[in-house]
Parts: structure tokens; sequence; C-alpha cells
């Protein structure tokens, strides 16, 4: 669950706002595959014990179909020839109404569920009496376990046209929705939209991207609305004016796309689809976002103070970090045992705890290997090519650092170390984010290391991303970040390449074999299948397949290497 969707849990009674645009085809007809999902949604949710109620637009737009469909049968061919007169569309909003509340019906009761219909009026909600009685009458109907359809009742406006705005309590079926949310006491609202939210520009645009959570101090300004709605009086304006009258009423509310056959389940379950609107958005939401460019640009001033420096002071800092692990070895240990410790309890497998742990000898192995590295050949300012283009006119390749590197991997506390230290000997800044069920034992060793770099550079060389939810805010960042490097699979992989304009270091899916042939050294061969798979059968290149020669079978090795195996725990799938 997303941590600012967390008020989710909470929720118990739902407003559904269904846009125009969603229920209807681009023809004005009813887009009955999309209605049928929304119902199978609220359906599920009415039946998880939520008090769902659904504002319902598009009565006029089927009135229309559904009237120019009578009049072309009730015409004669000199009828057609005349100019058609313009249809009136209260009386559409009628016809319309009963359509569309019949396809409901339909529908809920396919679904062994009851709806009810109310259609209001702006000066109903002058009346004190109506509000009471309009509040006891949808209790009694949640009580029924029956889901009360909404919707203005058009006919009877005072409104001169059914698609006109006009002043008053409410002026179309957003607002409807925000004034509903008041009265009834709803704990969130759902605005659903033809779109997956609110953009920062008109969604058909290349630049445009969606906006998560809604901060009016900080996107009121900033945001180009497109046309308003062809099919209604709404649009995305009308949503978000709506979206944030609620939420400063202390109602969250999502705008998010009809069009998903399941985006309302999603909203319930925390998921972050679609734009939140939230009164508290300011506090947590802003500074979050600060907080992630800052990161980022600090660790990219530090590179440039490491990469300024001699080589030998970066090899210098190298040895510290190799100090400073051995020095803390015991404080670290206290820290890998609290997670994995907390792992066990929450009932993770035994490769993750593997990988989790810190094993007797494994920060001094750590701490050899950064000292190993620091000796190895300067890997900056090196001229790997160099050609005369012209007299005097030389073009060289020379190797240089990649910059701010945002690296996310598995929880193994030992890689942060190795991606640290290289990083360093490369002259990058980094960002860090280690799974979750090593968070004690990454903040540890961050400490530790930073601790060790020098002020000339300053320990915010090295950021540690603390939640999941920095991510994308982090992937936003592509005029200050060089490079992501996702570690994990190739979900993962993916999901992070289509979130960021950075370049992603990516890989594709893979297998590790070790394949023995007939002509191989029996001895050795055996070495390198036992230490592939059993020295650290939790890495993500242990070897999962093992071929073999058919002529291998005959000489009895393959058995022997069988056995030996077998007797170190593993288990075979023969195919």
């Amino acid at each position: 669950m997303d941590s600012s969707r967390e008020f989710v849990k909470d929720v118990k009674r739902v407003i559904v706002k269904v846009g125009t645009a969603v229920v209807t085809r681009a023809d004005g007809r009813l887009a009955v595959g999309r209605v049928g999902a929304l119902c199978e949604q609220l359906k599920e949710l009415n039946s998880q014990g939520y008090e769902v109620i659904l504002v319902a637009s598009g009565a006029v737009g089927v009135g229309i179909q559904r009237l120019r469909y009578r009049r072309l049968v009730n015409s004669s061919l000199d009828d057609l020839q005349k100019p058609q007169i313009e249809l009136d569309s209260k009386a559409c909003a009628a016809v319309g109404q009963s359509s569309l509340m019949a396809l409901y019906d339909t529908l809920f009761s396919q679904l062994d569920v009851t709806a009810s219909q109310l259609l209001v009026a702006n000066s109903d909600f002058r009346n004190p009496h109506f509000r009471m009685q309009l509040s006891e009458t949808v209790g009694s109907l949640l009580d029924l376990r029956v889901i009360p359809i909404f919707n203005e009742n058009d006919a009877i406006s005072t409104r001169g046209h059914p698609n006109e705005d006009s002043s008053g309590i409410f002026c179309d079926n957003d607002s409807l929705a925000t004034l509903l949310a008041l009265e009834l006491k709803a704990d969130l609202l759902v605005l659903l939209s033809d779109v997956e939210g609110l953009y920062n520009a008109p969604p058909n645009k290349p630049h445009a991207e969606l906006i998560h959570t809604y901060v009016k101090e900080k996107h009121e300004g900033e945001i180009t609305f497109g046309d308003k709605s062809k099919v209604g009086r709404g649009g995305m304006t009308a949503k978000v004016k709506a979206a944030d009258q609620a939420a400063d009423a202390g109602i969250p509310t999502v705008i998010t796309s009809g069009y998903a056959t399941d985006n309302i389940v999603k909203v319930l379950q925390g998921q972050r689809v679609g734009t939140l609107f939230h009164k508290d958005a300011h506090s947590w939401t802003l500074v979050k976002e600060i907080g992630a460019r800052e990161m980022a640009v600090a660790a990219r001033e530090c590179s440039r103070r490491l990469q300024a420096l001699p080589s030998k002071d970066r090899r210098k800092i190298l040895l510290d970090i190799a100090d400073a692990l051995e020095a803390n070895e015991s404080l670290i240990k206290v820290e890998n045992e609290a997670d994995v410790a907390a792992a066990q309890e929450a009932g993770y497998d035994k490769s993750l705890l593997s990988r989790l742990a810190l094993k007797p000898g494994k920060i001094s192995g750590l701490a050899k290997s950064i000292r190993i590295l620091a000796d190895m050949k300067e890997p900056i300012g090196h001229v790997l090519s160099r050609m005369e283009l012209a007299d005097g006119l030389i073009l060289e390749k020379t190797s240089c650092p990649l910059g701010v590197l945002l690296v996310v991997f598995e929880a193994r506390p030992d890689a942060l170390v190795q991606i640290a230290s290289l990083a360093i000997r490369s002259g990058d800044g980094l960002l860090l984010k280690g799974g979750k069920e090593a968070n004690r034992s990454n903040a540890i060793l961050h400490k530790v290391i930073t601790e060790a770099i020098p002020d000339t550079v300053g320990e915010k060389l090295i950021g540690l991303v603390t939640t999941r939810e920095q991510i994308p805010d982090l992937l936003k960042l592509d005029d200050v970040i060089d490079l992501v490097i996702p570690r994990g699979s190739n979900k993962l992989v993916s999901q992070i390449k289509d979130s960021t304009k950075i370049p992603v270091l990516g890989h594709a899916d893979g297998i590790c074999h070790v394949y023995i042939d007939k002509s191989a050294n029996m001895k050795m061969a055996k070495h390198i299948v036992l230490d592939a798979k059993t020295d650290y059968p939790a890495a993500c290149n242990a070897m999962e397949t093992l071929l073999v020669h058919k002529d291998f079978l005959s000489n009895g090795g393959f058995n022997k290497l069988v056995t030996e195996l077998q007797r170190k725990g593993m288990k075979f799938s023969r195919n």
C-alpha cells in the first residue's frame, strides 16, 4: 500500500461519480462494457461491506440518441430534406434518464445487487428538511445494502439548458458529488474520468505528466487545462474544483480513469492510481518531492568534488571505509541480526534470509574486497582511443564518471557496501534503495561508510532512500540523475523503464547454466559445480540448471556428482 493512501484503511462510505464521457461512446450511445465493469466493481465493494453511493451522468446524451432515432424513424423523405430542429434537451434528459436507470437496474440485477434512483434539483438543497430526509433515506438504503444512484433532475432543472453552467449550490454532477459527500459524510470521493487522472498539461501533449498527489500551493499555477468536456458540463476543470473543495472539507478525493476495469477497487486497496486530493497533501507530499531533489542534487555536487581529488585521495577514502567497517563490525552485527529476526518472524523464505544475513567473516571479506578495489588501476581519465581528424585536431575517447546513479537492489546488505565502494572508485554520486527487509542493516552500513568520507567531499555523496514511495519522485529527476540501475526481477526493471526518462541499465531474464562436456576434467567439473551451487545458493548467480553431455552418463561420473550434491542438500528434477 502506498504510504500516501493509507487512509483507505478507515474508509467505510464511498461516493463514486461517473462522467458522461465514461458511460457513453464517441457516437453518444451507452458504453455497455464500461458500465458493466463499473457495476461489477461496485458490487465487489458492496459485498466487502463498503457503503457505496453512485452519482451518474449521461442522461442527456443517451436521450439525444434515442430521440434522434425516433425522429428519423417517424420522418418522411420530405421531412429529412428540411432543416432539423434542435431537440429539446430537457426532453432528452427525461427520456435518457429512464434508459440509463434501466441499464443500471438490469446490470445490478444480474449481479444480485439492488439499486435505487434519487433525482435531485439545485433548489432541493435550500430546504433543511429535504437535507435531513435525504440523509435518513440514504442511510436506510445503505443499511439494506442498496446502492443509491443520484443524478440531477435535468428534466425540471431551472437551468436554461442542461449543459449550461449556472450559479447555485451545485452546477454539474462533479459539484453534486462533492455536495453529497459533505451532506452524507462520505469517507472517500472517487471521480471517474476518461483519462488516468490530473496531468500538468492536456494528456495528449507529449510533455504531459500525471500528478499522483495534488498540492494546491505547488500545482495550482502550473497546470494547463485542455478543452471543456464535449459531452457534459464538467471536464477536468470541474473535477479539480470539486475534488479540491471536498479535500478541503476533509474528504479525500481521487480522480482516476473510468475506462479501466478495476481502478475503483485499486483505489480502495491503497494503490497509487489516479490523482489524490487530500487536506494534508502539502505537509507530506511537497516535503517528500523536495527532499528527493535535494538528495540527488547534493549527491551530484559531492561527486564533482570527489572527481576533482587525486587518485591517491580517492584510494584513501576506500581504505578508510574498509577500516571503519571492521571497527564497527559488532554494531553492524546487532542491526543485521535485528533485521534477520524480523524477517523470520514475518515468515520470509530461507533464500531471502540467507541473502539478508551478514554471516561471520562477511564484514572482513567486504573490507578485504574494498582494499583490493582501492589498489586496482585508476578508472578515471584513461585515454581509450585517439584519432587525428586533421592537422592539430585530435579526437580522444577518455574514461570518465557516469555522474549520479540511482541503484535499486534487493534485501542484501553486502550489496550496499559493494555498490558504494565501486561508485567512490569511479567518482560517481550515488542514491541507494535496498530491500525494506534490510532497513536497519542498510542504515548502519550507510552511516559507517558516509562518516568515513572526508568533509572535502561530503557525506551526502551517498544518499540512502528509505521508502519505496520516494522512487517515483526520484525517477522524475532526469535533469539530475544520470543512470538508474535496478537489480531484481524483470518485472521491476520493466516497471522502472516505463516510469522514467532517465537511462536504465536493465537486464533480460536468464537462467544460470553450467555445462559439462564429455571432454571435461571430472575432478575440475565436480569442483566447479559444487562451488556454483552450494557456496552461496541464495545468490542470484547460483547455478539453476546443470547440463551434461550424454556420454558423461555412461562413465559413472554423473552419478557421483549427483550423490555429492544430494549429500549437500540439493534436490534434482531431471528433464
